[in-house]
């Protein structure tokens, strides 16, 4: 089968197109023919190692020191099941499903094997192979996160960085729990908000959400690249600070902040399920989340797919069609 082997870490012309062999399900596994996956920020970031010290080096110790060990990336897909395991009950020859790999990784190639417990759910009925494929990793990250803040219908949510893979999510995750959202993000991906739901955008590269006078129930920094205190001040009294992608130092005063004041700072360990999947299909059954697609690339371009999603001028995702 064709698949991505990234053979180390660096730019992304270390990824290569490569004849590898097929891989064969477990007892417990379903085989996936994978029609389509994505390319996102954490993807890049994962080859590149373009990660904080501390972070490159828990990388480096769970992956890999000098080159990864699981070789080939990619970490949601969506793709039709084409044989199942002996002990598989779940699942059949032929059921069209979605998936995040996880720690697996794997999805940057015309198959391969989940375990059916894993992070898999049929995929939504409306949904092409290619839209279905964006929802994981967003969709899952967005949730869980979500789920903590406990958000409640009329509550008011910032999220910054609502332009990507999980923040076009994010909005419209927060509209579909009844909060009233404001979006912020590059102007070029202002309009795009709007289509998905946002009540109100802003352009940071324009104006100053901390300086415009709002509180928020929720503040959710979506990339955490946002000013610490700037955001804990744009919280309202018992307020929740999501931190979507914090550092370790954001963690320590997030932690700090928890215990010296009525604001919560929520961050850390993040842990998904198949039911999760499995809500937002229904959701995207029913018309509360739809994807969000910056371009399509081949497998073969998948080098000039990262290039682009390096750039961050991505608008919600990167799409990568496996197998037509």
């Amino acid at each position: 089968m064709k698949a991505i082997v990234c053979a180390k870490y660096g730019p992304a012309d270390v990824l290569q197109l490569k004849e590898v062999e097929k891989p064969t399900p477990k007892d417990n596994e379903v085989l996936v023919r994978v029609h389509a996956t994505t390319v996102t920020t954490g993807d890049c970031e994962f080859r590149g190692l373009q990660l904080p010290l501390a972070w490159q080096l828990m990388v480096r110790i769970g992956f890999g020191l000098r080159r990864p060990r699981k070789k080939i990336l990619g970490q949601e897909l969506a793709g039709e099941i084409e044989h199942v395991g002996n002990a598989v009950r779940q699942y059949k020859k032929g059921d069209p499903v979605f998936a995040a790999t996880g720690l697996r990784l794997g999805a940057w190639a015309e198959y391969t094997c989940l375990p059916e417990k894993g992070l898999i759910a049929l995929k939504p009925a409306n949904m092409s192979y290619e839209e279905a494929a964006t929802l994981p990793v967003g969709g899952l990250h967005a949730l869980h996160l979500f789920r903590k803040a406990d958000i409640q219908s009329g509550q008011k949510v910032l999220i910054i960085g609502a332009g990507g893979t999980v923040g076009t999510i994010a909005v419209q995750l927060a509209k579909s729990f009844g909060a009233e959202v404001t979006g912020v993000d590059d102007g070029r991906k202002l309009d795009t908000l709007c289509s998905i739901g946002a009540d109100h955008v802003f352009d940071y590269t324009r104006v100053d959400f901390s300086k415009n006078g709002e509180t928020y129930d929720v503040v959710f920094d979506v990339v955490g690249k946002s000013s610490f205190p700037a955001c804990v001040r744009s919280l309202k009294e018992r307020g929740v600070f999501l931190l979507g992608n914090p550092g370790l130092l954001q963690q320590v005063r997030g932690l700090w902040t928890s215990v010296t004041s009525s604001k919560r700072i929520i961050g850390g360990m993040i842990s998904y399920s198949a039911e999760d999947l499995g809500f937002l299909k229904e959701l995207a059954e029913n018309g509360k989340i739809r994807a969000v697609m910056d371009r399509c690339y081949p497998l073969e371009q998948i080098v000039e797919a990262n290039r682009y999603v390096e750039t961050g001028q991505k608008t919600g995702n990167v799409v990568i069609i496996v197998q037509p």
